[in-house]
């Protein structure tokens, strides 16, 4: 029972956020984005590559201890999940593309997490830890959490369109409120052990919003020179901005048994809800811009 929010209440509130998400897209939507995948390529490249040298250059940077820098790293292998998908949400993104990016990150963080976190405990600490993720349990979280709750709230939105769209607004208020308990309820109840004191919040919180606003940033801008639409620009800036702190907290704490390297996890989940919504609404408007404008 000490992890009951991680353990039981997370995952149903992503399935629900996930099949909330659902009800707003069509299955032309995803067939338009496995159709034409220029956009969800450049957006996975961009947080498998990308991403973790971001994540590298702000840690080697910095004079902060070697395990807050490994815990930076960890940060950026973690796939944004339900968060982002529900950012791209509220700012009206393309939310196939999100939903899309999420789930076929999630398969690939089963090389790409040890990979990048194998290599930080090499660079910052000089030791050689193996790190291992559980293939089938990865793919069964993904097929539940994101693939099944999509498809049916896709299934509901094709079938009751009136229903579905009269729920978008009530939606776009309930589904953060939920988020935002559940998440306050994994880091500062079940990852009591891991709660960052005021100081450790104020000295590490530069650096997690500097791996937030930046890798924002260059996920746009690389979306930016590619000449993918507005829409998708905006939606892979959320996605490559926002990462996976519960994720990130359960590598550290779990498979590596640091409660540094956590810390820097629960300072970036903290805020960076909130960071990433006001950054994505910033890029958005700016995408408005007579120099920027393009289709939609």
């Amino acid at each position: 029972m000490a992890n009951i929010f991680s353990g039981y209440f997370l995952p149903v509130t992503l399935a629900i956020i996930t099949l909330g998400m659902g009800l707003s897209i069509t299955h032309r939507d995803f067939k338009n984005v496995f159709f034409r995948p220029r956009a969800v390529i450049i957006g996975i490249c961009c947080q498998i590559l990308l991403l973790p040298l971001i994540a590298f250059g702000v840690a080697m940077l910095t004079n902060i201890d070697p395990y807050f820098k490994v815990g930076l790293v960890i940060i950026a292998a973690c796939p944004g999940g339900a968060t982002s998908n529900l950012v791209t949400y509220l700012l009206n993104g393309n939310v196939a593309l999100s939903i899309s990016m999420t789930a076929l990150n999630s398969l690939i963080t089963l090389v790409s997490i040890p990979v990048n976190v194998s290599l930080a405990l090499m660079v910052f600490l000089h030791t050689d830890v193996e790190i291992q993720l559980n293939v089938w349990d990865t793919i069964l979280k993904v097929f539940l959490l994101t693939v099944v709750p999509a498809y049916i709230g896709v299934t509901i939105r094709q079938r009751k369109s009136a229903f579905a769209k009269g729920l978008n607004h009530p939606l776009k208020v309930i589904l953060p409120l939920i988020l935002l308990v559940v998440y306050l309820g994994v880091l500062f109840i079940d990852e009591g052990s891991t709660i960052a004191t005021r100081k450790d919040f104020f000295s590490l919180m530069p650096y997690a919003l500097l791996l937030n606003a930046l890798s924002m940033f260059l996920g746009w801008q690389v979306a930016y020179l590619t000449k993918l639409k507005r829409v998708d620009r905006y939606t892979i800036a959320i996605e490559v901005g926002l990462q996976n702190s519960a994720l990130a907290i359960f590598v550290a704490s779990t498979l590596l048994g640091n409660r540094e390297m956590a810390l820097v996890a629960v300072v970036y989940g903290s805020f960076t809800f909130f960071s990433t919504a006001f950054f994505g609404w910033g890029i958005k408007r700016i995408s408005k811009e007579k120099v920027f404008l393009d289709k939609k």
